[in-house]
């Protein structure tokens, strides 16, 4: 995906949202390591800026993630989320530091499953309470459709209670949380999200947010 390709969608949209391809996306794909920075080191202060000194931040699962982003009229990344895939022996990131998880916690099977990971809006977007709800719904919507295509039915996340409360209140549905807080970027719990119930709730409440999405068919 190219600028070009941005500024003219951004003639029916405030702000696109996209996958992109690492390989063919490298432009893009610096301009969103230097948004983590921004947010990861900068801003929240989760990492130590002076391990990055390109000014980017990237770790050991970019490369087994799908990447999305939204992007402003500018060119800018006004938001991203990642989509980790499990690791060789069906392991996730919040594995490492969520230790502790709730009695009779079933994982469902790891080749259905990834992790929300890096969810972030820029802090020019999170200053203006009527953005920061648009880009996360275009993020969600290309959330969904990834993981549509590559056979995901169930999303993992750690999240701050506050943040469960913005997405259950977009998405209309309760997330089941299966493990106490823990220090993972800040005090956040693991949360297991079936994206069955998530499309149900939408098509009932919201339909809106699926419009939009071009969702391939699955092989």
């Amino acid at each position: 995906m190219s600028l070009d390709v941005i500024e003219r969608e951004h003639s029916r949209s405030g702000f696109v949202a996209r996958e992109l391809e690492p390989a063919r996306d490298a432009a893009l794909m610096r301009k969103v390591h230097e948004l983590r920075f921004q947010v990861y080191c900068l801003e929240q202060g989760f990492l130590d800026a002076i391990d990055y000194p390109d000014g980017c931040e990237s770790d050991e699962h970019d490369g087994q993630s799908y990447h999305i982003a939204s992007w402003d009229a500018e060119g800018e990344p006004a938001g991203y989320v990642r989509l980790v895939c499990p690791d060789p022996i069906g392991l996730f990131p919040f594995q490492s530091h969520c230790l502790a998880l709730e009695a009779g916690t079933h994982f469902p099977p790891a080749d259905q499953s990834a992790e929300i990971s890096r969810l972030m809006v820029s802090a020019h977007y999170r200053r203006q309470p009527d953005r920061s709800p648009e880009i996360l719904c275009n993020l969600f919507r290309q959330l969904h459709a990834c993981s549509v295509r590559q056979g995901v039915r169930y999303w993992y996340a750690a999240m701050e209670r506050s943040l469960v409360r913005v997405l259950q209140r977009m998405l209309g549905v309760e997330f089941r949380q299966i493990g106490p807080v823990a220090d993972y970027y800040g005090p956040v719990a693991p949360y297991l999200i079936d994206l069955r119930e998530v499309e149900a709730s939408i098509m009932q409440q919201r339909p809106e947010l699926l419009q939009s999405v071009r969702v391939p068919e699955l092989c």
